[in-house]
């Protein structure tokens, strides 16, 4: 086991000293102990390197907020072993870094294996909703239902086990880890460019997979130009445990045969070919629904040296306020009301939001007392949404509200008490 500064991952190595190596990156909530079963074969021919992301299997707990921090770490961890060139297979989370590998360092990665993976994994909403029931309640909830979402149910019903092994591992895991990676899943979109994959890439999906099943796979090996897909049947998300001789069979031949030479150039040394920068692309998904949003009272300032605000507010609001909620807001903007749109988007979002004089938990302090003393319910609602995701807990929310009942008055928090409440309830109760 390894030494973990800050800025690498706890590894582990498996295998001859000499071989080519092979990484295999965990999903989350996992340890790299869910490829047990694929490293005696692996390690025959492969020198096996499996890592731990940040608070997993007793990891030092170092939250890394993004796929692109989490790939930064394991080439850090990679430099300073000496390994350049490498195979890389990840399942679901270490999936997103084997594609940000592909994208970042082509050069580096021979070939490319993806498990249970995706270019988009879900809704950002979705994964920030379960860093909100993380921070509430801890991990138990989440390892509760794990199994539910890993294995078919007659694996998990033959295989108690395994079972408990899985819930536990997921309630030894550091909660902020968790709920970062989960911020790292939101923010992950890799569609737009997965035609730069330029490597021999195995996209292998469990057929009963239910959370990045075969219809993602199929994405993936549409859009990377030198992909094929493989099924494994009677599996579901975390396939490499569920059917680890079929995996491993399949990890097997693809890496003996797939396996990309380097480049050299005419002089004999390796030909660095250089990545384009990776820009992520939101997802806009229009949700048909009435909603109101109300901007804060603000002056326009002056044009910002920054060459769009626009881009820069929306990607805020997205992230403070959720996908569904500013795409229901967008989707009713016509003439009358589109200039009023871009203004909120641009001023509240793009320059107040942005500006780095108070952190995300802070401004949502300060909204919510200026909702509460203007009797904007409505407003509060969905800014306490808004707070639950950017960290404050419910605990928090309750001492702003008494806070502001002595300085908005007593009956303007009692409603808000009462908006309030009823928003915690739905956003931090786990669904069973």
């Amino acid at each position: 086991m390894s030494e973990t500064p800050t800025n690498t991952l706890q590894y582990r190595l498996d295998g001859p000293e000499d071989a080519p190596v092979l990484i295999l990156g965990p999903s989350l909530g996992t340890t790299w102990h869910m490829w047990d079963r694929q490293v005696p074969e692996l390690a025959q021919q492969f020198r096996v390197f499996r890592f731990d992301l940040p608070g997993h299997g007793g990891a030092p707990a170092y939250p890394a907020g993004s796929v692109a921090e989490l790939t930064a770490r394991l080439l850090a961890t990679l430099d300073a072993l000496g390994v350049q060139r490498f195979g890389y297979a990840g399942c679901a989370l270490g999936g997103a870094v084997g594609i940000e590998l592909a994208l970042r360092c082509p050069e580096r990665v021979a070939s490319l294996a993806l498990v249970a993976a995706s270019p988009r994994f879900g809704s950002a909403d979705e994964f920030r909703q379960r860093g909100v029931i993380v921070r509430t309640n801890g991990l138990d909830p989440i390892a509760r239902t794990s199994p539910d979402r890993w294995f078919t149910g007659g694996f998990a019903a033959a295989q108690p086990a395994i079972t408990e092994w899985a819930v536990q591992m997921v309630r030894t895991t550091d909660p902020g880890c968790y709920i970062a990676a989960c911020e790292a899943l939101a923010g992950f979109d890799a569609r737009a460019e997965l035609g730069r994959i330029g490597v021999p890439t195995l996209v292998l999906v469990g057929s009963d997979d239910q959370v990045t099943g075969p219809a993602e796979a199929r994405t993936l090996v549409a859009g990377i130009p030198d992909a094929r897909l493989a099924v494994v049947p009677g599996a579901s998300h975390l396939v490499p445990v569920e059917q680890p001789a079929a995996v491993t069979d399949l990890l097997v031949r693809h890496f003996s045969t797939a396996w990309q030479p380097a480049v050299e150039s005419a002089t004999g040394q390796l030909a660095v070919i250089p990545a384009a920068p990776v820009r992520p692309v939101p997802a806009v998904a229009p949700v048909a629904g009435p909603i109101a949003e109300i901007a804060p009272a603000v002056v326009p300032l002056q044009p910002s040296a920054r060459s769009d605000t626009y881009d820069t507010g929306l990607k805020i609001r997205r992230e403070v306020l959720g996908d569904a909620h500013v795409d229901r807001a967008l989707a009713l903007a016509d003439d009358f009301s589109g200039d009023f749109q871009e203004f909120i988007t641009r001023y509240a979002w793009g320059e107040i939001w942005d500006r780095p004089g108070l952190d995300r938990r802070s401004r949502s302090c300060v909204t919510l007392t200026a909702l509460v003393a203007g009797g904007h319910l409505e407003e509060l609602a969905f800014h306490t949404r808004a707070a639950l995701r950017n960290g404050l807990t419910p605990g928090e929310i309750k001492e702003v509200l008494l806070q502001a009942a002595v300085y908005c008055g007593v009956p303007a928090a009692n409603s808000a008490f009462r908006v309030a409440q009823q928003v915690i309830h739905e956003e931090t109760t786990p669904e069973e």
